[in-house]
């Protein structure tokens, strides 16, 4: 298949999307599909750039800038966005080009006029892959309330569910998000879990062995830390475990909290967490392997359901986890069900601890802890499963229409 793949975000960036979007075009192309990964850039004085990305064509759409600006200008500019890329595309080579299926990635919630006008030129189908239910966690983590702005996010969110096909969802639970539009006949509903590619050799820059936690069990956690994740808890874990000269905490990453969670770790004088800058995503896998233990955050008052991406890294990397989630999120009972860490949703330190404890105990008796981690990826979140999906439902709707 020819295949369109719209996205905000791509290498050279390192954020979880970025990463997960260069694992999906590169699998698109080793199944010997055509694909072209549309991009929206701020930051190029052409309108257009076309390149190769392993077997897959990139090609970068001037558009204007949306991230590290004011709110006001960020909404107008993400409004602009679809459009600028639509006029930029069609001065580039691909401008009469014709798809066999129109694929995007949300966030951004603000491609769906794009979508919308590949589909029509190209007559063809379209996959919504959404990881992300906006505005509907920012209620929920009370960043915003149901007033005008919540209104127009919604409606720009429910537009772009208008000119869906199909939507993957990442859980079960996202479902009932999703009824009303699944009133609609010839619209699909499917889980598409969060996918990872084999991992990278690269070598990492942070040696464990060369910090003050070497010889102990380590729990690392590499990612963003910002407010979605609600992360003070493992700094109250740690400190709770002080006393452990055989345990310590790793926290590699960036974000919004990232100071500041540093800051007070230094002002409790934790001598047994560390923190490092954000590396390479290709590093990741040689940091886990000095590891013992990956932790999973998410701020308690999330009310959707979320498999976060370095849930995938650990799984594949045969560690297991430790989980201080949302009450009644799907990925609890995964993480019970397969029997590959343990899990809080309470939100309550003195819990996590007795779970903390709980798990160091079974990572010294369960032999087949690792092996059962790594089963579940390969199961579950290998990145060859996710590509067959998205074009046997491409395929499916294309071999339906009238």
């Amino acid at each position: 298949m020819r295949i369109a793949l719209i996205a905000d975000t791509f290498p050279p960036l390192r954020t979880s999307g970025a990463v997960q979007l260069r694992d999906l075009a590169r699998e698109f192309a080793r199944q010997g599909h055509s694909l072209c990964v549309l991009l929206p850039v701020p930051d190029q004085s052409e309108p257009w750039k076309l390149e190769e990305f392993s077997g897959a064509q990139v090609l970068r759409l001037k558009a204007p800038r949306t991230k590290d600006i004011g709110y006001v200008r960020r909404t107008l500019a993400e409004l602009a966005m679809p459009f600028a890329m639509l006029r930029n595309l069609r001065k580039s080579p691909l401008a009469n080009e014709r798809w066999d299926g129109v694929v995007w990635y949300a966030p951004s919630i603000f491609h769906g006029p794009l979508v919308s006008s590949l589909k029509k030129s190209s007559a063809c189908k379209s996959y919504l892959i959404i990881r992300d239910i906006f505005p509907e966690w920012a209620v929920d983590m009370g960043l915003m309330g149901r007033g005008l702005p919540y209104r127009f996010f919604d409606a720009v969110a429910r537009y772009q569910y208008s000119v869906a096909d199909v939507i993957g969802v990442q859980t079960p639970g996202n479902r009932r998000y999703f009824e009303p539009w699944l009133a609609h006949p010839g619209r699909h509903l499917e889980v598409l879990q969060n996918w990872l590619d084999k991992p990278s050799q690269m070598r990492c820059s942070i040696r464990v062995a060369q910090t003050v936690l070497a010889g102990r069990k380590v729990f690392v956690y590499a990612g963003n830390m910002g407010v979605a994740q609600g992360m003070d808890i493992l700094l109250d874990l740690a400190d709770k475990l002080r006393s452990r000269p055989d345990v310590g905490f790793l926290f590699v990453g960036r974000g919004s909290d990232a100071a500041r969670l540093k800051a007070a770790a230094q002002t409790k004088q934790l001598d047994n967490v560390v923190f490092f800058d954000e590396i390479d995503p290709d590093e990741i896998p040689d940091l886990y392997a000095q590891c013992h233990v990956g932790i999973v955050a998410l701020d308690p008052r999330h009310k959707s359901h979320n498999i976060p991406g370095k849930f995938l890294t650990y799984m594949q990397s045969g560690l297991p986890v430790l989980a201080n989630i949302n009450a009644g999120n799907d990925l609890a009972q995964m993480i019970r069900d397969e029997r590959v860490g343990q899990v809080c949703e309470a939100n309550q330190v003195d819990e996590l601890l007795l779970l903390t404890e709980k798990l160091l105990d079974q990572i010294g008796t369960d032999s087949g802890l690792p092996a059962r981690c790594t089963a579940l990826f390969e199961r579950e979140f290998a990145v060859e499963n996710t590509v067959k999906q998205i074009v046997a439902a491409l395929s499916a709707t294309e071999a339906g229409r009238p």
